[in-house]
């Protein structure tokens, strides 16, 4: 019999999609809930039916879990950014590891190789990057975080449990700020208002902190104020910079970025270097992990000293500097223009001399240093989401690394890429995954490649 739409049946929690919703089988079909945790025995109410699969959500919990905790967050469940905050952390853990050894096996076809997931020290407040959309109503401006597939903000109040404290400080004396000065927050459908984003970054090691006031125009009424309050209540704030972004698209950051106190960028420290960081530069969300996560890229990597070494996505240069120490010589590849600016500067506040960087898309720059028959020993990438487009692949196999050692923040998109290098003579021989986004369903995977009969 077919699952009927708006009925109600009863049916056990067995397992997690990638995206973190957990799943139930129920007349033979795939059913995707979210919230649920495996080992729950639920009243599920069907949503949507299609051919093969369905959705619904959970009406009773009749039997919990041994894996289901309260959530600790206020707001889990109504906004779209933890879906982990129900279960304890070591069945996140597994979730995760089930993720890329999934992805892996049945996307990319390898098995066999996946050394586990390395666990992350602290699920709350780890995040050294927040970025609050801003609304308004009647009793003045607060921020929230988007619900799930929509642009609708939920409020929170006494900020987000993942980001880190300084950062919720810094966004509800903002909000205080518009409130009593009258300064409007942007208003999305009427394309009205001042105050699209709330954007803090923090520093672990340095304690130094950065606002980014993103606005719809240049304008600021009342800076003087808001940068008074800052500076008098966050100790460690070096910058308060506004950025304007006229767009009208999902990005956040706009082209144009004016320093309003201290410093354009902040500093942190990340595996013994020093970094300059401006807003549009790329910078691992979580520094504990990242830490580790750079350690095993090294690992992977097996440098003696003696290696020329390509780093494509290499953002502000971290991973750049941390491979320079170990290889004869590092050519980092990013596209954005201030986060290579931000990799030299990094580089010559570093001493570190063997490096150099090039500002370009990475698929054209791997082309032409493939066509000037560049050929590194080993090659570093660390995509977006999207992973790897098939051009860039075939220039990579072109330059003939022994290694590739493959960061990525998507096993899908890492599992179909290893396949294709796989066709290309690269043969995936080591993988670890790193819990980078607790309570939430992001996962940080390396895999490291070997060309064949080298």
């Amino acid at each position: 019999m077919a699952l009927q739409k708006n009925k109600i049946y009863r049916a056990e929690i067995t397992g997690y999609t990638a995206e973190g919703a957990s799943v139930a089988r129920i007349e033979g079909i795939a059913v995707f809930i979210p919230g649920g945790a495996v080992g729950d025995q639920c009243d599920i109410k069907i949503l949507k039916v299609k051919k093969n699969l369905a959705f619904g959500r959970i009406e009773r919990i009749v039997v919990s879990s041994k894996h289901r905790i309260e959530p600790a967050c206020p707001y889990a469940g109504k906004c779209g950014g933890c879906c982990f905050q129900h279960i304890v952390y070591e069945e996140e853990l597994r979730a995760k590891a089930m993720k890329v050894t999934d992805a892996l096996r049945r996307i990319g076809g390898i098995e066999g190789i996946f050394e586990g997931i390395i666990g992350a020290p602290e699920q709350e407040h780890y995040r050294n990057k927040a970025q609050y959309p801003v609304g308004q109503d009647e009793n003045g401006a607060y921020i929230g975080f988007y619900r799930p597939h929509s642009h609708d903000i939920v409020k929170a109040a006494d900020g987000c449990r993942i980001t880190s404290q300084t950062a919720n400080q810094i966004a509800a004396i903002v909000c205080d700020w518009m409130t009593e000065y009258a300064v409007p927050a942007y208003a999305e459908d009427s394309k009205e208002g001042l105050i699209r984003h709330i954007y803090v970054r923090t520093g672990a090691s340095t304690g130094e902190s950065q606002l980014c006031l993103v606005t719809a125009r240049r304008g600021l009424p009342a800076k003087e104020a808001l940068i008074e309050r800052l500076t008098a209540a966050i100790p460690g704030l070096t910058s308060i910079v506004q950025n304007i972004n006229r767009r009208t698209d999902n990005v956040i950051l706009g082209d144009k970025t004016i320093t309003l106190w201290g410093h354009p960028a902040m500093q942190d420290v990340l595996c013994g270097n020093v970094f300059q960081i401006s807003p549009h530069a790329f910078y691992q969300v979580n520094h504990a992990q990242a830490e580790k996560l750079y350690q095993c890229a090294l690992d992977f990597a097996a440098l003696s000293g003696t290696e020329n070494v390509v780093d494509l996505y290499c953002g502000a240069g971290t991973i750049t500097l941390a491979l320079a120490e170990k290889a004869r010589h590092v050519t980092g590849i990013e596209v954005v223009a201030e986060a290579v600016q931000n990799a030299w500067d990094n580089a010559e506040r570093n001493q570190i001399p063997n490096v150099k960087f090039i500002c370009a898309d990475a698929g054209q720059a791997a082309m032409m240093l493939a066509q000037q028959g560049e050929q590194p020993d080993v090659l570093v990438v660390d995509p977006p989401r999207k992973g790897l487009t098939t051009e860039t692949i075939d220039a990579i196999a072109a330059m003939l690394p022994t290694r590739i050692v493959y960061v990525s923040c998507d096993p899908a998109t890492l599992a179909r890429d290893c396949k294709q290098l796989a066709g290309h003579g690269y043969q995936a021989a080591r993988a670890k995954a790193f819990d980078m986004f607790p309570r939430t369903s992001h996962v940080e995977t390396i895999v490291l490649l070997q060309r064949e009969n080298s």
